[in-house]
């Protein structure tokens, strides 16, 4: 998950090089968290955080075998 997320993110912003994805697992379930810079949060968020939503879809739909629950949080550092 963490290479697809990454992947996405880098396509969609000025600055590829400042895009860090981490992937922390537990029982339940996998967080993936995206950080990018400051002025590339928009692009990743979108208009009314609908490639935010989007992005999510496909790690859903990627996700579908897991038994686990995974999680994408945009972090603003």
């Amino acid at each position: 998950m963490k290479e697809l997320v990454e992947v996405i993110a880098k396509s969609l912003v000025d600055n590829p090089d400042e895009v860090k994805v981490t992937q922390t697992e537990d029982d339940r379930s996998i967080v993936v968290e995206l950080r990018v810079a400051p002025a590339d949060m928009g692009k990743v968020i979108g208009k009314q955080g609908r490639i935010a939503k989007a992005i999510r879809a496909v790690v859903k739909a990627a996700a579908a075998g897991e038994t686990k629950k995974v999680i994408v949080d945009i972090v603003q550092d």
